[in-house]
């Protein structure tokens, strides 16, 4: 009978555990796919703006150092 404590002290673990993993979201299938399509529409505009910010190719770091050599 020297178990019973442990397995009271388990079992209220457990449940705190539980009670958790619950409290993730409130939201139903739909609501829930809804809010995961608008953040991704807002990503891609992110995305999208991002891409024509600059009007400069990327350079290599080769071609920044032959670069700043010949400013100087």
């Amino acid at each position: 009978m020297a178990r019973g404590n442990q397995r009271d002290k388990a079992r209220e673990a457990n449940q705190k555990k539980q009670a958790a993993l619950k409290k993730g979201h409130n939201m139903s299938g739909n609501e829930l796919a809804k809010a995961k399509e608008l953040a991704a529409q807002k990503m891609r505009e992110k995305q999208a703006a991002g891409m024509h910010c600059t009007t400069e190719p990327h350079r290599r770091p080769a071609d920044l150092a032959q670069a700043w050599s010949t400013a100087s």
